[in-house]
Order: C-alpha cells, then sequence, then structure tokens
C-alpha cells in the first residue's frame, strides 16, 4: 500500500474513475446526514443544532485532514490514500453504532465527526491529482466524474437510510443497527477502489494530448503564499457555506415551508427531496465542471456564484408560496455547489499545474471545513432563535437566506480579483521539481 500501483502497458485510463467513484460514492453518505436528524433528536433528546455537530465536526475533519494530509497523498500515493480513507470511514459508523446503542451522543460525534471525518478528507482528495494526470486534456471532466459520486452518495444514501429506519425502528437501537450496516456495506464497495486505482506510467498517457506537467508549476508551500489561493479560498468558503446551508437541513426545511399548506410534506417526500438535491449535486458536479473546460473556470463561478444569489433571493421572497419554484431553486443552488467542488481542482490545475496539485487542492479544502461549520451554524441557530420567538414556518429561515445572499456576493467579488501566478512563484524547472518536492513538510 505504501507506494503507488503503476498501470501496465495498455491499461485503459477510464477505469480509474469507476476507482475513485467506489470512494466517493460511499464518503458521499454525508450529505444524506438530515436524514438521521430527526430520529436523532427524538431518541436522544436533542435540538437542531446540537443534532447537527456530527457533520459539523466531519466537514471540519475533512477540511483539516485533507489540509495536512495532502502531501502524504501525493508522496504515498492513491491506493495507500483510499485505504487510509476506507477504515476511518467504515470505523466512523461503528463507533457511532456503539454511541447510538449505548445513548452516549458523544460517540456518535467522536466516531461520524472526527474519525469519519478524517476518512472523508483523506478520500476526497484521494483521487484528485491521479485523475488529473491521466487526463491532462479534460481535467474539469475528469476530476468531475470522480467528485460526482461525493455529490450523488446521498442519492443512495438517503433511501436506503430511510428504509433502514423504518425497517430497524427510529429508536436508538435502530439507529444503532442502521449504522453498523452502513459501516460494513462501504467499507466493501470501497475495497472495489482500493484494488482498482492505478498511476499512470508516463507523463503523456494520452499520445496526442498534452503532458500532464507542461505549463506553470507551482509547489504546494509556495502556492498558500500566492493572493490566487487565498481568493479561490474565499470563492469555495461562500460558494459552499450557501450550498451547505440548505443541503444539511433540507429535509425539516422543505417540511417546514409548508407546514401550513394544504397539502404538507410528509416524511418520505421530505427525504426524497434529500435524494433529489444529491441528484442535482452530482448532476452540477459533472455537467458544470465539464461546462468549464469549454467557458473558462473564472465564467463558470460567475454563474454558481450570481445566479446563485438570485436563487436564494427567489426562495425567500416566493419560495412558501410554490412548492415547484422551491424545489427548482433549491435544485439549482445544488447544481452550483456540487459544480463548485468539482471545478476547484480544475481552476488550480489552471494556476499552480498538476505539480503537487493534490496538496494545494488538501490545502484549499480549509474554506470547506469553515463553510462546514458556517452553514449548519447559521441556518440551525437562526432557525432555533426564531422558534423560541414565537415563529414558525418559512419565517425561520428569512434571516439566514439574507445572509447567504450577502455571503455568495462575497465570493463573487472574491472570484473577479483572480490573476495569474506572478513567475516567482514557479517552480524554476521541470527537472528541479524533485528536488523541491523533498523539501515539502509531510
Amino acid at each position: 500500500m505504501s507506494s503507488p500501483p503503476v498501470a501496465p502497458p495498455g491499461w485503459s485510463r477510464w477505469l480509474v474513475p469507476p476507482a475513485a467513484l467506489s470512494v466517493h460514492l460511499s464518503i458521499g453518505q454525508a450529505y444524506a446526514w438530515s436524514v438521521f436528524k430527526p430520529p436523532l433528536e427524538s431518541a436522544l433528546g436533542l435540538d437542531g443544532t446540537q443534532s447537527a455537530l456530527p457533520f459539523q465536526v466531519a466537514i471540519v475533519m475533512l477540511g483539516l485532514s485533507a489540509a495536512f494530509g495532502g502531501t502524504l497523498v501525493e508522496r504515498n500515493g492513491p491506493r495507500w490514500a483510499m485505504t487510509v480513507a476506507l477504515v476511518c470511514f467504515s470505523s466512523g459508523f461503528l463507533i457511532s453504532a456503539l454511541g447510538a446503542g449505548t445513548k452516549q451522543y458523544w460517540l456518535i460525534v467522536l466516531g461520524y465527526g472526527f474519525v469519519g471525518g478524517i476518512g472523508l478528507g483523506i478520500g476526497y482528495i484521494s483521487p484528485v491529482s491521479t485523475l488529473i494526470k491521466w487526463f491532462p486534456d479534460r481535467p474539469g471532466m475528469a476530476t468531475g466524474i470522480a467528485i460526482m459520486g461525493f455529490g450523488g452518495g446521498a442519492l443512495i444514501a438517503s433511501p436506503w437510510s430511510a428504509q433502514m429506519l423504518e425497517s430497524f425502528g427510529s429508536d436508538n437501537d435502530g439507529i444503532a443497527l442502521a449504522f453498523l450496516v452502513h459501516g460494513l456495506a462501504y467499507a466493501a464497495f470501497m475495497t472495489l477502489g482500493v484494488l482498482l486505482v492505478r498511476v499512470p506510467r508516463t507523463e503523456k498517457p494520452v499520445e496526442s494530448g498534452p503532458s500532464a506537467v507542461e505549463g506553470v508549476q507551482v509547489s504546494a508551500r509556495e502556492a498558500v503564499r500566492t493572493p490566487q489561493f487565498w481568493c479561490l479560498w474565499v470563492v469555495l468558503c461562500m460558494n459552499v457555506t450557501a450550498g451547505i446551508g440548505i443541503l444539511e437541513k433540507a429535509a425539516p426545511m422543505i417540511t417546514d415551508f409548508f407546514v401550513d399548506s394544504s397539502t404538507p410534506v410528509s416524511a418520505s417526500a421530505a427525504a426524497g427531496f434529500v435524494a433529489l438535491l444529491s441528484a442535482a449535486n452530482m448532476a452540477g458536479r459533472i455537467g458544470w465542471s465539464s461546462t468549464s473546460d469549454r467557458v473558462g473556470r473564472k465564467n463558470i463561478y460567475r454563474v454558481y456564484l450570481g445566479v446563485g444569489a438570485l436563487m436564494y433571493l427567489l426562495i425567500a421572497l416566493f419560495g412558501d408560496t410554490s412548492k415547484p419554484l422551491f424545489v427548482l431553486c433549491a435544485l439549482v443552488i445544488l447544481s452550483f455547489y456540487g459544480g463548485g467542488f468539482a471545478t476547484i481542482p480544475a481552476y488550480l490545475k489552471d494556476l499552480f499545474g498538476t505539480y503537487q496539485v493534490g496538496a494545494i487542492h488538501g490545502r484549499l479544502l480549509t474554506a470547506w471545513s469553515t463553510a462546514g461549520v458556517l452553514g449548519p451554524l447559521i441556518v440551525n441557530w437562526i432557525a432555533d432563535r426564531q422558534e423560541a420567538a414565537g415563529k414558525h414556518g418559512s419565517s425561520l429561515y428569512g434571516l439566514s437566506f439574507g445572509i447567504m445572499i450577502g455571503l455568495l456576493v462575497v465570493g463573487f467579488v472574491a472570484g473577479e480579483l483572480v490573476r495569474p501566478v506572478h513567475p516567482r512563484h514557479h517552480v524554476p524547472a521541470p527537472k528541479e521539481a524533485a528536488d523541491v518536492q523533498r523539501q515539502q513538510p509531510a
């Protein structure tokens, strides 16, 4: 596991995306966490803010483990990274099962949030650098295919989890059994990716395509010293905060918006809404990131942030009057949310080159950690305070949606400030890249 498996002659590069998908589809279960929120609140006496804590900790650990483990992933290769992700992510579910069974909520936070979150971070970045090297001609499409799996994980996990809770029961014992099944099943599925992944034999895996190392090359240490890195950090953080604010509370949110209507939303319909959001998230990752190969990264982020702010405004003003409008706007926001994640590795490749792009990507994902706290905190905390003040329904979310619009505008401005990296940050020459890499901290 300590050395990257090199592809034999004749190996098809199209076998690598399925390997990445097996990992990303598994860890994408994180986006189905809202299905567990109501049962946990009922079984353990939690409020909305408390039940969001495992998810928030998981996203924080995702960013931190990706940032600190990015250089290790570059050094040890994708198979090592996928193995670490498998062990941590599956173990997180097993620890959570113990916590639910014994009514020790802190074990769920530790398992799903801390241990599982490490698996999320290492698993998320594990195939990115490898995919960009296999597909230097279409980096947006390649990373979109893999990261699509993370967005689509909830499409499988949401109805699957809801069905297990219905079959096993939504008390603490039923939740524990559901966690146990998740841990074992995902361990088996992620093993497929561990066994299948390979790295290219040469720097030019496609004879008619470009080299994987041509153009600007910047080390991870130098990248974090550039204004471009921090502008993209703000762009990603704002886009993720806006999307995750809906996604983490999706099931109870749509129920609240139409609680006073003649056709309130049932629990099963709310779970279906979560699955729809996952589908939009997944479609946006491959669709928008592939589009960015044609229209450019900056232009596509203008769409994510500018049109995203408009969608939030429509929901805030008219969302409780029309279910189709609410659902449509939420789907567009989640497609931009997913597209932003899938496009960012290709944007980093454009600005900093393929040299240590995985490590740079890992450091940038600290923006996701920040957003993982901000998004749920803004929506849940404000909703809890509004409910305590006697409000209900869609009025629980008006203020938080206004904040999201402001954050998207901030992200739009940061995106406009991105410029090419100054030559003083470039790696001197490809032949010196190995020397620079040896100087990088683990």
